[in-house]
């Protein structure tokens, strides 16, 4: 329902005679019982208890493992939070200033290639580093057990770089990229720099950007830690930002183009789930209920995930909006006939987007090692 673009309960009472949605359950089109209703979806979604939750994110860590066709030499994870506006008295939520709502602030966890790999319901403020690095420890050891020698490179913003996490990546062997916040000692080590990099502006007049690397221990760190500064000049003044490090190769300017900037596609994939399918609807009044929600809607976004992934490599469609790929794959016209022997589904003949879905129908199609699992 939810990757349909059904994804409140009330629309299971319009689709409960549905052919089509039949057909997905493996029911008769017209002979077939109804589906359920909403108050059913409802008790469904108020079943869930902590340790079935946390099973749920056990197996969409699975699912990640599963999109894989072996195991990966590295994968990088992005980690961020969004906000999701509530407009009752549900459990956990909590008024936060800066978006002046009240609301949750879910952590959610991406890979580079828009992978959905976690979610986790929680209060509108931003985590501490405590509680962000017991996350990242749990989601790791998960990924650890699949795939032991893979590396493991985490970027994330600012609130992420706590000496609590920036001490986990180091304990675990962790490779990461995090932001750091701007303070007074930091820009101290690029004053130079700043005040050279704004001769050479008012000079030429082009906008003009360099980097420096250097080492840095703030009082709160248990070590020094490479930083890298980009310090920006151009027509709206200085933008001077930090990022800190423990990759040693690459040079300052590819590891914050190249590989940190790479992050800012997160919040895109954080877009596709929010506006596309409707994950910010956590409207129940039990915490539960609506982690279990947040399930419900990541298994939408891995159902589009993969049908995209299926498309051709080089084709627009690999780049598609959810939307877009449920405007013209899914939300369709089509005529189906329950016989006695069979069951027919009829497209129209001018559907613009037959060989694509034709194409799609063979690359999904469960192959004979796929189905002998299920039956075992």
């Amino acid at each position: 329902m939810i990757a349909a673009g059904y994804e409140d309960g009330n629309h299971a009472n319009d689709l409960r005679d549905d052919p089509a949605f039949k057909l997905a359950l493996e029911r008769d089109p017209e002979t077939g019982a109804a589906l359920c209703s909403q108050p059913t979806i409802s008790r469904m979604e108020n079943l869930a208890y902590t340790r079935a939750l946390i099973r749920m994110a056990h197996e969409m860590v699975r699912f990640f493992r599963a999109s894989f066709a072996r195991p990966p030499r590295q994968i990088v994870l992005d980690i961020d939070d969004t906000f999701d506006v509530v407009h009752g008295h549900q459990q956990l939520r909590l008024f936060n200033a800066y978006y002046d709502e009240y609301g949750f602030q879910p952590i959610v966890v991406f890979d580079g290639e828009g992978r959905l790999v976690g979610a986790v319901l929680r209060p509108a403020r931003r985590p501490t580093g405590k509680e962000a690095a017991a996350d990242i420890r749990r989601l790791i050891r998960q990924i650890r057990r699949l795939w032991p020698t893979t590396e493991v490179l985490l970027r994330a913003d600012s609130h992420y770089g706590t000496p609590e996490v920036l001490d986990l990546c180091d304990s675990l062997g962790l490779r990461y990229v995090f932001g750091l916040t701007k303070i007074a000692r930091l820009r101290e080590q690029v004053q130079t720099l700043e005040g050279s990099t704004a001769d050479r502006y008012a000079r030429k007049g082009e906008k003009l950007r360099r980097f420096k690397s250097f080492s840095y221990a703030a009082r709160s760190w248990s070590k020094e830690r490479r930083v890298i500064a980009r310090v920006e000049v151009g027509p709206l003044g200085r933008d001077t930002r930090f990022i800190v490090t423990n990759l040693m190769g690459p040079r300052g300017k590819h590891l914050y183009e190249k590989i940190y900037s790479a992050r800012g596609q997160a919040e895109n994939h954080i877009k596709g789930w929010k506006s596309h399918l409707a994950s910010d609807r956590t409207l129940c009044m039990d915490t539960s209920a609506n982690q279990m929600r947040l399930m419900l809607h990541g298994c939408a976004y891995w159902l589009w995930w993969t049908l995209r992934a299926a498309c051709p490599k080089h084709s627009p469609w690999r780049r598609a909006q959810f939307g877009t790929l449920r405007l013209h794959l899914v939300n369709l016209a089509a005529t189906i006939v329950e016989k006695k022997t069979r069951i027919v589904m009829t497209l129209p003949a001018s559907c613009p987007r037959q060989s694509l879905i034709r194409l799609l129908f063979d690359a999904l199609a469960p192959h004979d090692a796929d189905i002998a699992r299920r039956q075992s």
